[in-house]
């Protein structure tokens, strides 16, 4: 019989030989989700026999991580700051970087502060669902294009217990939203220029879906039609933070600038790349 730590091991093997990135993390992450297993019980009780379900259900993942498809997409769930969310074929896996966002639109709000939250191109849901929990007196919409993404942003709603505070709705980023309507609009669009997409890694360019990617020839479609309805959205004196790609600074903050915007400034992530561009809507705008 295989045991959970020999099924670990083997595994991690099958990975690293497939050039998968972290094989000792990605293997232990499908072993849990195969086998009911606690990263724990991988540790305390590692000799642990698996049924043979259990081990045709780890070879099925294995194989598909060994094509590259991600982790996330493989067990259906991924996490995002502090909370977990569902995700499937038709979102984005949230990325840690995402979470600069977060770092810079959180310390604006007390805990205790009520206000409304809009998300431009929602997703899974993971910038409104994660500012809501955080902050129990918010309320968010949240907008996307897609109906698919928009089931699973209300499915993770319902999950984290939220979808009494957030709402959600298919439009094309604000269209139809009433002007001076929210206190804090977030975004994370897409920004990948065109070109640039075939050559993305296999668990990205085949795995997330191209409408959250694709940015237009040189990235930057998306914020050409946000920065100015961010600031139509907006109530004067409240703030914006939207991710960006680390080359794009410059010009993004150009776009908001432009659009009315005032205190623009870039925020990096955790690695020292740019990550988010942020500003207000000024008190007479």
């Amino acid at each position: 019989m295989t045991d959970l730590k020999t099924a670990w091991t083997q595994s991690r093997d099958r990975l690293k030989a497939a050039g998968v990135d972290s094989p000792v993390i990605d293997a232990r992450l499908l072993l849990e989700a195969a086998t009911g297993a606690s990263r724990t019980d991988i540790v305390t009780d590692p000799y642990r026999a698996l049924t043979d379900a259990q081990l045709a259900t780890l070879d099925a993942y294995v194989e598909r991580r060994c094509r590259r498809e991600p982790v996330s997409k493989i067990i259906g769930r991924a996490g995002f700051w502090k909370i977990l969310l569902r995700v499937n074929e038709h979102v984005l896996s949230p990325r840690p970087d995402t979470e600069a966002v977060l770092d810079v639109v959180l310390p604006q709000f007390g805990e205790a502060q009520a206000f409304d939250i809009l998300d431009l191109g929602v997703g899974s849901g993971a910038l409104l669902l994660a500012i809501l929990a955080e902050r129990p007196r918010a309320r968010g919409v949240g907008t996307d294009v897609s109906f698919e993404a928009l089931a699973v942003a209300k499915d993770n709603a319902a999950h984290l217990g939220l979808a009494g505070r957030a709402s959600f709705l298919r439009t094309d980023w604000g269209d139809g939203l009433a002007p001076d309507s929210f206190d804090l609009v977030v975004s994370n669009p897409p920004y990948i220029p065109t070109g640039v997409i075939p050559t993305l890694d296999p668990e990205v360019r085949n795995h997330d879906p191209v409408l959250a990617l694709d940015g237009g020839p040189d990235g930057l479609d998306a914020y050409r039609a946000l920065a100015p309805q961010i600031l139509r959205l907006l109530k004067p004196g409240r703030p914006f933070a939207v991710e960006i790609g680390f080359e794009q600074s410059e010009s993004v903050q150009a776009l908001f600038i432009a659009a009315g915007a005032a205190g623009v400034r870039t925020t990096q992530d955790l690695g020292r790349r740019d990550r988010v561009v942020s500003g207000f809507r000024p008190e007479n705008g």
